[in-house]
């Protein structure tokens, strides 16, 4: 009861955020942002459905319990969702699953993007490991860390292009970190 109703909530946020993503599309798309990736994103998205298809699959037919560690899973399960939505709202109107790029716009750097350029990618991590290890779906948590890594291989040199060639993407993490142009500019 309790697994069907974490697993029900989690694809419910998906299936929502999945609706703000086509908006935000429609709205960026409507404004002459350009679209980049479109060939590995399926592969992103099968990576996904199939994470929650395993970790189904995983817990019921092995039977799996809740870990003995799953308060402090859960704790970590609500922060990744707190900071999940903390990237979205940063983004606002920007966000989205695809790589959706206007040209010359603002980069954005506030929110969790003050500290990090992908904090959703490392959310994402974060999940694959957190989610089944609630449920100790050992399998589900090392092989989709494993494809997670394989797909943010080649998305996130995808994106960074993407930026790099249609925004101030690169002058605007220089500064990512105080005192980081101070060193630069000595060099």
């Amino acid at each position: 009861m309790l697994f069907n109703l974490f697993i029900a909530v989690i694809i419910l946020q998906r299936a929502a955020e999945l609706a703000v993503a086509r908006n935000n599309e429609k709205w960026m798309k409507g404004r002459g942002a350009l679209e980049f990736g479109q060939r590995h994103y399926p592969w992103i998205v099968v990576v996904h459905v199939s994470f929650f298809i395993c970790f189904l699959i995983e817990v019921t037919i092995f039977e799996k319990d809740l870990s003995p560690f799953w308060p402090i899973l859960l704790i970590l399960f609500f922060l990744t969702q707190t900071g999940r939505v903390w990237a979205l709202f940063s983004l606002g109107k920007y966000w989205n699953t695809k790589i959706i790029v206007m040209p010359g716009a603002k980069v954005v750097r506030r929110g969790p993007y003050r500290f990090i350029k992908h904090p959703n990618y490392v959310i994402v991590a974060a999940e694959f490991l957190v989610i089944p290890l609630m449920f100790q779906a050992y399998i589900t948590a090392a092989v989709f860390t494993l494809l997670n890594i394989m797909v943010l291989s080649v998305r996130i040199p995808a994106e960074e292009k993407a930026l790099k060639e249609l925004t101030e993407y690169e002058e605007a993490f220089l500064r990512l970190r105080p005192g980081m142009n101070r060193d630069i500019k000595k060099v």
